[in-house]
């Protein structure tokens, strides 16, 4: 299967070069709507997922979600003939100004964000800027669709690494006085700790304080959504430091509530841009892998 989908993605970057954005992302909200209606596991996690959200199995956003991962993967395959005219009409940021300050600062910036809209792509924005971003990538099987996905996320600069591999890499990036970009939803390095999240329990990784506390360097997060005419909606929040007062416990946890309810105040206004496609709640097994992005 794995193959089959490197086969299919290679198949879609070709057609999303030689047609036009008009065309392509329709198709891409027809597919969606097909992959809603036969992808049985994926919509499955999906619904796990929303129901701890809502409180109930709403297939109606479930079905959005369908839609924004299809919208996702185009804009993944035409990333590597954006340009930063093109990218910045289509960006709506609000509080920019808080990343400019961090980077100021010297001590690097942990970019915390999670599934929600298309950060990756709204990423590339630092790229076009100049600033240096080091992003730790789930891998995925097989090394073919890996390495093609990982090209088309770095075509502009962006640095990945395995998630798998030491912090010693994200500290040194963060002493360079780089950004390490992270995905807080997702525990995808199986490192992460219990905690509630919608009041219930679910693994989520806490290496953003760990890594916040460890070098000093301050956590911005920020949350993107999709507009209707595919342009993006970006809100940074004010950064804060891992630090103060108390054992070092004691202040990873604070920090990691704060992350935590932050999540949660967006996730609830905008569940169907939650593209999150891997059960959180409930233990992964071999049948409920989600969609590769």
């Amino acid at each position: 299967m794995g193959y089959l989908i490197y086969f299919l993605f290679r198949l879609a970057k070709v057609l999303c070069d030689l047609l036009p954005p008009r065309i392509t992302y329709k198709a891409a909200l027809l597919i969606g709507d097909i992959l809603y209606l036969l992808s049985f596991r994926v919509r499955n996690n999906l619904l796990d997922n929303i129901v701890h959200v809502t409180g109930k199995k709403d297939g109606k956003i479930v079905r959005k979600i369908f839609r924004h991962l299809a919208l996702n993967h185009v804009d993944l395959f035409i990333t590597p003939r954006l340009s930063p005219e093109s990218l910045e009409k289509r960006l709506e940021i609000e509080g920019f100004e808080y990343v400019l300050e961090a980077f100021s600062k010297g001590k690097g910036v942990i970019l915390a964000s999670i599934h929600m809209g298309c950060p990756d792509f709204v990423g590339q924005i630092l790229a076009f800027k100049g600033f240096p971003v080091l992003i730790p990538a789930e891998v995925i099987k097989p090394p073919a669709l890996f390495r093609f996905m990982t090209r088309l996320r770095s075509s502009h600069g962006l640095r990945l690494i395995p998630v798998n591999g030491p912090m010693l890499e994200l500290v040194r990036a963060l002493h360079r006085g780089e950004a390490v970009a992270l995905a807080l939803d997702r525990d995808a390095s199986e490192s992460g700790v219990k905690v509630k999240f919608f009041g219930k329990p679910a693994r989520l990784p806490d290496g953003a304080v760990r890594l916040a506390y460890r070098t000093g360097a301050p956590i911005i997060m920020a949350f993107c959504i999709r507009k209707p005419d595919n342009s993006f909606k970006v809100w940074v929040e004010p950064p804060f430091y891992v630090a103060g007062e108390g054992p070092k416990g004691e202040i990873i946890a604070r920090a990691q509530e704060r992350i935590i309810a932050t999540m949660e105040r967006y996730i609830k206004a905008y569940p169907e841009q939650w593209v999150l496609s891997v059960p959180l709640w409930r233990e992964e097994d071999e049948d409920s892998h989600g969609l590769p992005l």
